[in-house]
């Protein structure tokens, strides 16, 4: 096989969740370009945008609206049936996320559940779901977490955030070393600064933008088509010796 072509995900199908917009967006167009067809999962009832990028590719997309926050085993099995119907399920990204931005004496208790049971409920529902059907059918796959900078750090007044960011680092390499033997290699994204709909608050907030930017050893705040590389390797036969890893994507930030 040649190099470019342990990139290509031909007639494979893709799950990937909040791929309505930003940077599920992104990842869910670049396994089109790679050959993949992809099932997008969020809460939104369609996702017109999105589907007419992946189809701009030449790829098949398929919409499924889901409250992923209160998703059950059922649900989740069902959502894996209607990729496979697509034709050969490999690969799932979990990307669906959301943060609340509070003092953590401010933080309620249903804060936190809202966060967590999005952020990282969803991902072991999903994952689990995913890694059964392909062991039933005896077949190889990808899973690419999206964790985050505050997989690694506290932050601040994101106390749900942070905790949800490291459970699923945590998550995905737990289920690097049970899924391994099957087959079935399971790695994150971490993406830095990101320009999405998650990040306006602070982008509006002058003197913090300048601040964080000035601490970006790149100098700019990511784009949602800075992850498409970093995804499309984990996603791809080109990674298929390489699991439980994290890999940044965040412009040098961690390096500092």
């Amino acid at each position: 096989m040649g190099i470019l072509e342990l990139f290509r995900l031909d007639g494979k199908v893709s799950v990937v969740t909040g791929s309505s917009r930003g940077l599920g967006q992104a990842m869910a167009v670049a396994l089109a370009e790679a050959g993949a067809y992809v099932l997008g999962i969020s809460s939104s009832p369609s996702a017109p945008e999105t589907e007419r990028m992946v189809r701009g590719c030449g790829s098949l997309y398929r919409h499924l609206s889901l409250d992923l926050s209160s998703l059950d085993e059922e649900g989740a099995r069902r959502a894996m049936e209607e990729a496979e119907s697509m034709g050969e399920l490999c690969v799932l990204v979990n990307n669906a996320g959301t943060i609340r931005r509070k003092p953590f004496l401010e933080h309620s208790v249903e804060d936190f559940d809202e966060v967590l049971s999005l952020n990282l409920r969803s991902t072991f529902v999903l994952s689990r779901a995913f890694a059964a059907l392909l062991v039933e059918k005896g077949r190889r796959g990808k899973i690419v977490n999206v964790a985050s900078l505050l997989s690694f750090q506290g932050g601040i007044h994101v106390v749900s955030y942070a905790a949800s960011k490291h459970g699923v680092l945590g998550l995905t390499r737990a289920m690097a070393n049970e899924l391994a033997p099957y087959g079935i290699c399971v790695n994150a994204i971490a993406p830095g600064y990101m320009e999405t709909e998650l990040t306006e608050g602070i982008r509006l907030d002058g003197a913090r933008f300048e601040s964080i930017t000035s601490r970006i050893p790149m100098g700019r705040w990511g784009r949602p088509e800075d992850v498409k590389g970093a995804l499309l390797f984990l996603a791809s036969p080109a990674s298929d010796y390489v699991t439980g890893a994290v890999l940044p994507v965040d412009g040098g930030w961690l390096s500092r």
